[in-house]
């Protein structure tokens, strides 16, 4: 059986699908992520589809499992290079991929995982220490 590559780009997991999804192939590449997302400490997942021509309701189902199963292990995950004809598919098929970022190509999703990233960095409760709360009476 064919394996999607997962690559790791700084604290980022790249998984550009190349291959038919067929249905043991997106089973395989839901647990190898899941495995490397632990293994690497990763925060953010690319999925880039845009060598997929179709996206069945299974591969579909299958793409918003693995945000789910990256979010619990505190990785966001951005699918990118979505053809016009799979979006439509998706949408007939009522897959709206929840928790699902989009983004046209790679760059534009890095940029979307970075901006996530900092955003979750600012509602962590970091304290600004510089200036002492003053209270006057």
């Amino acid at each position: 059986m064919e394996r999607v590559p997962v690559l790791k780009i700084g604290d980022i997991l790249l998984v550009s699908i190349q291959i038919d999804m067929e249905d043991q192939v997106a089973l395989q590449l839901q647990e190898d992520l899941a495995d490397r997302i632990v293994a690497t400490g990763c925060h953010g997942v690319i999925i880039d589809i845009s060598a997929l021509d179709i996206v069945d309701s299974f591969v579909g189902r299958t793409l918003a499992t693995i945000a789910s199963i990256s979010r619990v292990l505190d990785a966001e995950t951005v699918v990118v290079g979505m053809r016009p004809a799979v979006a439509i598919t998706l949408v007939e098929l009522g897959l709206s991929l929840p928790g699902i970022r989009t983004a046209l190509n790679v760059d534009l999703g890095m940029e979307l995982l970075a901006a996530a990233r900092a955003e979750r960095e600012d509602d962590t409760g970091h304290e600004d220490t510089d200036e002492p709360a003053v209270t006057t009476p």
